[in-house]
């Protein structure tokens, strides 16, 4: 794949794509299209999503209306109640919850939202953005089906200035007001298969997706770009395990392309060897890092192999907030490859995630090496990597998918 056709295919996408929307099916459709201009055939496998369509958000504080978009899926009704800042989660500071609505730092994750409930809370609001970015943009978040588990309250995004300004002027008391159609809708992967020798396979996957804001082309129209070069060139070369390339839907959203697929295939996952998952490559500026969902040994053998190849890389052990997570946990040995770009250089998951942070040539470069890998895996007598997945692991698994929470935050 050449650096001119890399352009294009950021050109061609750059749009937003969120999960279970029209445009995320319409680069669907393309990814497809991109397969069959090559000679391969791939399908669409659908999956159902939780959808809402907002029809009316609106947060007052102290009388004065505050720009916001409502949380989607948290229901819909009005609560008014005294604001209330809360930046940390001790028991202290939880205990002050209780008939609030509490504004919060960062993401509205699982135990952050049990936490809220359990102490009380009737709302909450969450913030976005940059206090130093000349925008004002609010990022339309969702409260996932797997953090509420059906106990829903009223939520809404604002911009960080807007927060600043609620804590600096010591605001009182909130109204929130949210009117929403909730219904369940349809995302889609895009599942190409590649045959080999044997009937055990490579996984490898991408997600097409992106968030409100963003055009994705980093996060992660990159590693779609990725796959697609990697078939490329396994279309034309013989090699003994068979791959199969999964282009995600709805990642952005919890995973949830990666989990309907371990699903829907959990009794053909026994003849998957590895998973090798693509999440931001090609930036212009950032390291090269290989983050393994397994043993090891892996780490130490893509060390070496870098080396030999002369490429710039740090590998590590760890659980990668992607669509590898749910492979390593039914038990597949996975690796996430990303050029992760310092966040002044680039950043993901707002306006400013567009085509201007990347570079084709250096695309071609995390594609090639990436391939090489592949093909250490693809042709050997037997995959090296152990399906054995190792109890710390296990237990970084636990943690990320909220089964068990961590002591040491």
């Amino acid at each position: 794949m050449k650096a001119n056709q890399i352009n294009q295919m950021f050109a061609d996408a750059a749009y937003v794509r969120m999960g279970g929307s029209q445009s995320e099916l319409k680069c669907a459709n393309y990814l497809k299209e991109k397969c069959a201009q090559m000679g391969l055939e791939a399908h669409l496998e659908e999956f159902e999503v939780d959808m809402a369509d907002m029809e009316a958000a609106e947060l007052i504080i102290d009388g004065k209306v505050i720009p916001c978009k409502g949380y989607l899926c948290c229901g819909s009704g009005e609560v008014t109640a005294p604001l209330y800042y809360m930046p940390h989660d001790d028991v202290y500071s939880l205990s002050g919850c209780k008939g609030k609505i509490v504004l919060n730092d960062g993401y509205m994750g699982y135990w952050r939202y049990q936490d809220l409930l359990e102490n009380g809370a009737v709302g909450f609001i969450t913030y976005d953005g940059n206090a130093n970015y000349a925008d004002e943009d609010i990022d339309q978040r969702e409260l996932r089906s797997y953090v509420s588990k059906g106990n829903k309250i009223l939520g809404v995004n604002i911009n960080a200035k807007q927060a600043i300004e609620l804590v600096k002027g010591n605001a009182k008391e909130a109204t929130i007001r949210i009117k929403q159609k909730e219904y369940k809708g349809k995302s889609h992967n895009v599942v190409l298969d590649i045959l080999g020798e044997t009937d055990e396979i490579i996984v490898l996957t991408a997600h097409y997706d992106s968030t409100s804001l963003s055009q994705g082309a980093y996060d992660n129209m990159s590693g779609s770009i990725g796959l697609l070069g990697i078939a490329e060139k396994f279309a034309k070369e013989p090699h003994r395990y068979g791959l199969r390339f999964i282009w995600c839907g709805s990642e952005e959203r919890g995973l949830l392309g990666s989990k309907a697929y371990v699903a829907a295939h959990e009794e053909e996952l026994k003849n998957v060897a590895m998973n090798i998952n693509l999440d931001m490559i090609g930036c212009i500026m950032g390291k090269f890092i290989a983050c393994c969902t397994c043993e090891e040994k892996l780490v130490h053998y893509l060390e070496y192999m870098a080396c030999v190849e002369s490429f710039g890389i740090r590998a590590y052990q760890d659980v990668y907030s992607s669509d590898s997570t749910p492979f390593a946990d039914k038990g597949v040995p996975a690796v996430s490859f990303a050029r992760i770009a310092p966040n002044n250089t680039a950043t993901i998951h707002n306006s400013y995630d567009t085509a201007k942070v990347m570079n084709a040539e250096q695309m071609v470069i995390d594609i090639d090496f990436i391939s090489r890998f592949v093909a250490q895996m693809a042709n050997a007598g037997k995959c090296p990597v152990s399906k054995e997945m190792p109890e710390n692991m296990k237990e970084k698994l636990d943690i990320y998918l909220a089964r068990k929470r961590d002591k040491k935050k």
